[in-house]
């Protein structure tokens, strides 16, 4: 199959830092090449892919302080895939509903990955409207707010098996990975480091927009601690290390969580994980193998006292099994191949009922 994907301009894909859906994509277009697909990437032009790329803006928008409104740019991206559908047997569109109004307008079949959180008010007239466009979800609790949306299928993230490998290094700390925002309760992590008085690194970034929350609320806390270290923004390369020397990852989000990219890396390293139970984190963590998963601070600081039961032999086995790229291509694969099927009868009807020339 000849696949576009279509994605954020936000970030590269990779990313150089911060940026889970940016990740996915690149993953993702890599293993469709690996299973023998042409790929088309329409991405910033300072991603790297083995795919043709077709650079839709010079530079990650994140990293270009020039651009002031990025979704003039997004429009312009999804107007030059439209002119170009016939081109492909397939797009794959990772902008949300952005594509929805123009992408219903052309014949090639597509598909949207929702990557983002799908509970606001404003989420229900836009589904109510394009009701029988086809999304796929990346959970099945993201799906919970929008149950008039076309689902067509949940695919899990995956990453590469061999990207994180657990390190031969003896596991001394807790740890905080992914971003420093109010809906990620960082400062609930810290309160359970602190009863344990064990060390916790956080490695994290803070968004402009979370800044005054940080500055508020978080960096006091670490100030004031004896147990935390403030490590910032962490790239691939020094997740293994980073997540193969924490005792567990704790992930104590305080939001409908659509996914959560930070526990699978741990997963990958053999790292537990101790979660609050919202959004995706039960259909991540499988609790009592892979980590625990909990309601509140008390249930968290009771579960750490239980890590000792758990195996990161296991947990590496846990991820190899349900969480690599490859597993996550051949589940988009099926999602192709079964709107192509869908598609194609439609097609054929309208070139049978064409006037002759």
């Amino acid at each position: 199959m000849h696949i576009a994907q279509v994605a954020p301009l936000t970030e590269a894909i990779p990313p150089r830092l911060y940026g889970g859906t940016e990740r996915v994509v690149s993953w993702l277009t890599e293993e469709l090449i690996a299973l023998g697909h042409e790929v088309t990437l329409f991405a910033s032009g300072d991603s790297t892919t083995s795919a043709k790329l077709e650079p839709m803006w010079p530079r990650a928008l994140r990293l270009d302080g020039s651009v002031r409104d990025p979704n003039a740019l997004h429009m312009m991206m999804l107007e030059r895939v439209y002119r170009r559908a016939g081109d492909f047997d397939f797009l794959h569109c990772h902008l949300d509903y952005y594509p929805f109004s123009l992408f219903s307008r052309q014949a090639t079949p597509f598909v949207t990955t929702l990557h983002g959180r799908l509970d606001l008010p404003e989420h229900q007239p836009v589904f109510d409207t394009f009701a029988s466009l086809p999304v796929v979800s990346i959970s099945n609790a993201q799906r919970r707010p929008l149950p008039q949306a076309n689902w067509v299928r949940t695919v899990h993230h995956g990453i590469p098996d061999r990207l994180l490998v657990p390190k031969p290094v003896r596991p001394s700390y807790f740890a905080f990975l992914g971003r420093i925002a109010p809906e990620k309760r960082v400062d609930r992590a810290i309160r359970i480091a602190e009863h344990f008085g064990a060390p916790l690194k956080i490695a994290a970034k803070v968004d402009r927009a979370d800044r005054e929350y940080y500055e508020e609320q978080i960096e006091p806390m670490i100030r004031a601690s004896r147990v935390v270290e403030y490590i910032g923004e962490i790239t691939d390369k020094e997740k293994a290390d980073f997540l193969s020397g924490a005792i567990v990852l704790l992930v104590p989000i305080d939001w409908p969580e659509p996914f959560g990219l930070v526990m699978i890396e741990a997963l990958a390293c053999g790292t537990p994980v101790i979660a609050y139970n919202r959004g995706s984190v039960p259909e991540i963590i499988e609790d009592g193998l892979t980590g625990f998963v909990v309601e509140d601070d008390e249930g968290a600081i009771g579960a750490v006292d239980r890590l000792g039961q758990l195996s990161r032999e296991k947990i590496r086995q846990r991820f190899e099994e349900r969480f690599t790229a490859r597993r996550m291509a051949q589940d988009y694969l099926a999602v192709y191949r079964s709107l192509s099927a869908a598609v194609a009868p439609q097609l054929r009807l309208v070139a049978e009922d064409a006037p002759a020339l």
